[in-house]
């Protein structure tokens, strides 16, 4: 589907007069941690059936008067399933009224908004496994409940997504897998991951989306392999890679994964993994370069949807700069701006642990001409947030929806003790003690690439620009008022993505800069 991107607000197709009946069950909190999902209805068959894919939407009709379902959602299980909040418009959400009118009053008159792809865009899907080994439910939570939904042919999945859900219902009836019963803890199967990876060299480009293939991780009742219950997991990814892997009849599995988890909170994995069948590493394309995922690693859902949004953020880093990504996970923005600006440096900060080995391996697969010094640090970003603001350019910043601590805000709206500090250390004799205290710090957590280039020999520096990329927008709004009121920075760029179709979420990508706010030079007026 060719991607709509517009200022905002745009012409008004007749699609966007929404019927009244679309506006129920509207709000603007985040989607629910448990991704949309779907399942087929029962079946002891092993025959498996490729799904169909959403036919691609016809073109907007900016002239007709009456209202179209040209941008609506046509799923049938939107009345029962807690994931989709409207059915029309999914190209433009109600909340970018807000966003629009929340932007323009901080000097952000030129905000844009990428629709992206409206169906079938959710590449990664976390899913709950409840009812019975003869009538499993594969789903997500009905809203406010632990009741599980069963929603077949999910009209935001990728379609291999459904089709790879179906095939697990098949294995759970025919091994007599018994789903996790929480209020008892007992039973085999509590939760399944669904990731797609589009990214296949030997295809054209123009196929590798749809022929996408499935990692499955299996989410098991017991604390290692070697449980009661081992030979049923066995049986089940034996099943699935029979019947969906490269050597059946519709190749749909890209490899299988068990996690073991025997905990009675709401956390999904637990601690130990282990590879099963298929390929070990799991890799994507976005940014300009090939990112490797593990599934215990955080990634996008929306795969295409993000690779837009790393495109449009290289735009705003200067070639040759010094960046510090915070909030990194696996450090794929970080990695894609020193492939795509030439970055003299780029640290990465993350606190998930699990992360690291997808930044070595993605390290591995960098394009030669990368010349950078690039680090990876297990550590908290909110923890002497100093230390990893000093030396460095542009700060890249991707928080989880709560938004920002309160100690990075604070040590932003200080940016200048920052300045102050950097120059008079320059002036010491100690400067080489301290040239980088961030690598001091980081000990054996970090990881560090070498660069031709001697760090020795290049000034320290102090952030002129922030780049912010929000998925909540109640605590970006929050973020950046807070920002904003020390007069420090200044918003100077915007753009809105459409991350989430059929919810009332929305990605932002803003840009803010250092110093008093520069008025835009409008057109002038012909005498």
């Amino acid at each position: 589907m060719t991607t709509i991107c517009y200022p905002v607000p745009p012409f008004t197709p007749s699609c966007i007069r929404q019927p009244t009946s679309s506006l129920r069950r509207q709000s603007h909190s985040p989607p629910p941690s448990l991704s949309l999902s779907t399942a087929h209805a029962t079946t002891s068959t092993t025959t498996l059936l490729p799904l169909p894919p959403p036919p691609p939407p016809p073109p907007l009709d900016i002239s007709a008067t009456e209202p179209t379902l040209t941008c609506a959602l046509n799923c049938s299980h939107f009345q029962s399933c807690s994931g989709c909040t409207h059915e029309f418009n999914l190209h433009r959400p109600i909340i970018l009224d807000d966003v629009t009118n929340f932007l323009r009053r901080y000097g952000v008159s030129d905000f844009t908004f990428d629709t992206c792809k409206l169906w079938g865009w959710r590449c990664r899907a976390k899913l709950a496994v409840r009812g019975s080994s003869t009538n499993p439910l594969i789903g997500l939570y009905e809203e406010g409940t632990h009741n599980i939904v069963d929603i077949p042919q999910c009209k935001a999945h990728h379609p291999n997504i459904n089709a790879a859900v179906e095939l697990l219902r098949q294995g759970i009836t025919e091994f007599n897998v018994e789903p996790y019963v929480e209020d008892e803890g007992t039973g085999d199967l509590r939760y399944v991951q669904m990731a797609v990876t589009t990214y296949n060299t030997s295809l054209p480009a123009a196929e590798r989306y749809k022929n996408g293939k499935v990692q499955v991780t299996l989410v098991w009742n017991s604390r290692n392999e070697n449980s009661a219950s081992s030979e049923k997991l066995n049986s089940l990814a034996n099943f699935l890679w029979k019947n969906g892997g490269p050597r059946s009849k519709l190749h749909l599995i890209h490899s299988v994964w068990a996690n073991f988890q025997t905990s009675t909170n709401n956390i999904i994995f637990g601690n130990r993994w282990r590879h099963m069948l298929g390929e070990r590493d799991f890799w994507e394309h976005v940014g300009g370069i090939d990112v490797s995922l593990a599934p215990s690693s955080f990634g996008q859902a929306n795969t295409r949807a993000f690779d837009t949004l790393l495109r449009k953020l290289h735009k705003y880093v200067p070639y040759g700069s010094s960046v510090a990504d915070l909030y990194a996970g696996a450090g794929v923005i970080g990695l894609s701006l020193a492939a795509a600006r030439k970055c003299r440096s780029v640290k990465c900060v993350e606190i998930n642990k699990e992360s690291k080995a997808s930044f070595e391996k993605t390290i591995d697969r960098l394009p030669a001409t990368v010349d950078s010094n690039i680090t990876w640090h297990n550590a908290d970003a909110s923890k002497d947030p100093f230390s990893w603001l000093v030396d460095s350019d542009v700060i890249v910043i991707d928080p989880p929806r709560k938004g920002l601590d309160v100690s990075l805000v604070e040590a932003l709206h200080n940016i200048s003790s920052i300045e102050r500090r950097v120059i008079s250390s320059e002036r010491s004799n100690s400067v080489k003690e301290e040239k980088r205290p961030w690598v001091l710090r980081a000990k054996e957590a970090s990881v560090q690439i070498g660069s031709k280039q001697s760090p020795e020999n290049i000034p320290q520096s102090v952030p002129q620009t922030l780049i912010y990329i929000s998925c909540g927008w109640e605590s970006f709004k929050e973020d950046c008022k807070s920002l904003l009121s020390g007069k420090v920075w200044y918003l100077d760029k915007a753009h809105g993505f459409n991350f989430f179709p059929g919810t009332q979420s929305i990605e932002v990508l803003a840009v803010f800069k250092r110093g008093p706010q520069k008025k835009k030079a409008g057109k002038k007026k012909k005498k």
